[in-house]
């Protein structure tokens, strides 16, 4: 990342500006909008103060090494593909490519249902969501360990016992073929939509900060995608959710190391204070507002039920490690 001054909307030690009225020396946001909507590829608007509306505005461009960390990140991820097309059972049979064997370790498998969930919809909406609304959010977190115990000892147990490979095996036992066809059909329609705002949301961050075409990002990451899950089956999805989940974790960690190491822990809580941001519990049962203890409960169990019970991509990571003591761990 480098800066520039060449726009009338950039200095040195970067613009400082706000919405309404200004203090001296800065400017007004709405009087310089159309300039900034213009720049958004080039530059990042960064919101320094809620109350007031202050905002920073500084040039982002990467540099070579960050093109060619992207690029790594791409081929080893079509190389964990690869890799799995010509070791172990070289996904010769249909147990082998779709369920890994049924001889998973439960390291991989917890790092890949870990990257599942947490999409680049989650990474970057949710840090979105808790700076505008506060802590009241994370309450889902108590939801989702009351979802997953829910989900490990009352249903993970079925597809166990009845020896299923998919969900919608479980549907024909139970409810007949003709419900199973169109939950299967309404499932594809789902991940269509789920799948395309996946893709569509990180692309939308890479041509913001690097002037790539949105399309261009969308075919690499499902080219990439594409490639080592139809090489490698659900062995190689599963090692590279690993890798990709390391890479989400250690740059939030770092970044949450970091702003606390500058700031200091009591000027952090001190600013989310006067932001508003640090009530956790609000035991409202208003129904119109955003975050309550309750709906975020509730949201919390909810998620997990229909992520880790009915949804066959994480019922098919489950089911890989081949026994249900394990998939419960």
């Amino acid at each position: 990342m480098r800066n520039t001054s060449s726009s009338p909307l950039s200095t040195p030690a970067m613009g400082k500006f706000h919405w309404g009225k200004t203090e001296p020396g800065a400017i007004s946001l709405r009087s310089v909008m159309p300039q900034v909507q213009r720049l958004t590829k080039n530059y990042c608007i960064s919101l320094v103060d809620r109350s007031t509306c202050c905002f920073h505005i500084m040039s982002q461009l990467l540099g070579t090494s960050d093109y060619v960390v992207i690029a790594l990140v791409l081929a080893v991820s079509a190389s964990i593909g690869l890799y799995f097309r010509f070791t172990g059972g070289k996904q010769k049979t249909l147990e082998e490519f779709l369920l890994a064997g049924r001889n998973m370790a439960i390291l991989p498998v917890a790092f890949s249902l870990l990257a599942t969930y947490i999409s680049a919809i989650s990474v970057l909406g949710i840090p979105a969501e808790i700076y505008l609304y506060g802590l009241k959010y994370s309450v889902c977190v108590l939801g989702l360990l009351v979802g997953y115990l829910f989900c490990a000892y009352g249903c993970i147990p079925t597809y166990y016992d009845l020896n299923v490979s998919t969900t919608y095996e479980y549907l024909e036992i139970r409810f007949g073929k003709t419900i199973r066809n169109i939950v299967a059909f309404l499932f594809i329609i789902r991940m269509v939509f789920y799948t395309a705002l996946a893709l569509y949301t990180p692309s939308l961050a890479l041509n913001a900060v690097t002037g790539l075409s949105t399309w261009t990002s969308i075919l690499s990451l499902a080219g990439v995608c594409t490639f080592y899950c139809y090489l490698g089956g659900l062995k190689a999805v599963l090692w590279t959710d690993v890798f990709q989940a390391i890479l989400m974790c250690i740059p939030l960690i770092a970044i949450a190391v970091q702003g606390t190491l500058d700031l200091g822990l009591t000027e952090l809580f001190s600013i989310n204070k006067r932001g508003g941001r640090m009530v956790l519990l609000d035991m409202s049962i208003n129904l119109t507002e955003r975050y309550t203890f309750w709906n975020s409960l509730i949201n919390g169990m909810t998620n997990v039920f229909e992520s880790s019970v009915t949804l066959q991509s994480q019922v098919q990571r489950l089911l890989s490690v081949g026994n249900l003591k394990k998939a419960q761990w």
